[in-house]
C-alpha cells in the first residue's frame, strides 16, 4: 500500500469518528510516519499529550497541541490485505484518540480496542 493511499485509510479512518466526539477532541494533530521510534518497532500508534481528563486550567498555557502518530510500516508487516489495512488503521485510530479522552490500555483491552 502506497504512502498516499495509506494516508487516506487513516483520514478515513478519521472520518468515521462521530460527530459529537470529533468535537471533543481539543488541541490534537494526527500524523502518519513510516517508523515508530527506535526500541518500539512494533508499535502501530502513539498518543503524546496530556489527555483531556489530566488538563487543568493553566494547562492551556502556551501548550503545543497533542500529538497522534500512526505508522505505516508495522502496520503494513502485520497485515495481509488492504483490508486489512484499512481495519488496523481504524482500530489503531480509535485507541490512540481514547488515550486522549484519558482512557487507559486496560479499559481498552476491556472494550476490545486494544
Amino acid at each position: 500500500m502506497s504512502r498516499d493511499e495509506f494516508d487516506d485509510a487513516v483520514r478515513d479512518a478519521l472520518d468515521e469518528i462521530p460527530a459529537e466526539l470529533a468535537a471533543m477532541m481539543d488541541n490534537v494533530v494526527v500524523l502518519v510516519e513510516d517508523e515508530p521510534p527506535p526500541g518500539d518497532e512494533d508499535l502501530l500508534g502513539l498518543y503524546e499529550g496530556v489527555p483531556l481528563t489530566e488538563r487543568t486550567d493553566s494547562w492551556a498555557a502556551g501548550s503545543l497541541p497533542d500529538r497522534i502518530t500512526i505508522f505505516r510500516n508495522p502496520t503494513l508487516e502485520i497485515c495481509d490485505t488492504r483490508d486489512d489495512v484499512v481495519e488496523e488503521v481504524a482500530i489503531t485510530v480509535v485507541h490512540e484518540i481514547a488515550h486522549h479522552f484519558g482512557i487507559d490500555d486496560d479499559r481498552l483491552h476491556a472494550l476490545g480496542w486494544a
